[in-house]
């Protein structure tokens, strides 16, 4: 596997976005999602005002992904990166911060849009689904 899904791509895809379904096509067997990710995407789907197939589209998703656990090496890097965060003045959202902590820790690049809140965390790749 070489890429962890963030939401905001999943959320792209469920909602048929062509480039990133194409992504999703083109490295079939090479994608993981972490189970906060899931998670998110579980409350997304099942909030009222959701359309009503998009739990069972997102149950879809979870079939052609690897759905990735935070186990206890993710919560070592977690807290490694936060400590380092927080001598130096830095805050990464906890939520974010996790998923990152396991992308780091699986050796996996992180697709997102949200660049903005990965981008102090050093040595995770960044890629970029929804930008050309």
């Amino acid at each position: 596997m070489s890429f962890l899904v963030d939401t905001d791509i999943c959320s792209a895809y469920l909602r048929g976005n062509n480039p990133v379904t194409t992504r999703f096509v083109q490295y079939g067997g090479r994608i993981g999602i972490s189970a906060i990710t899931a998670a998110e995407l579980f409350a997304w789907s099942l909030r009222s005002k959701a359309p009503a197939g998009r739990i069972s589209e997102l149950r879809q998703l979870l079939r052609i992904v690897q759905l990735i656990e935070v186990d206890g090496a993710v919560a070592e890097r977690w807290g490694a990166v936060r400590a380092g965060q927080l001598d130096g003045g830095h805050q990464t959202p906890r939520i974010d911060l996790l998923i990152a902590a396991t992308a780091l820790v699986h050796g996996f690049s992180l697709v997102t849009h949200n660049t903005k809140d990965y981008s102090s965390i050093a040595g995770l790749t960044l890629v970029d689904w929804l930008t050309p």
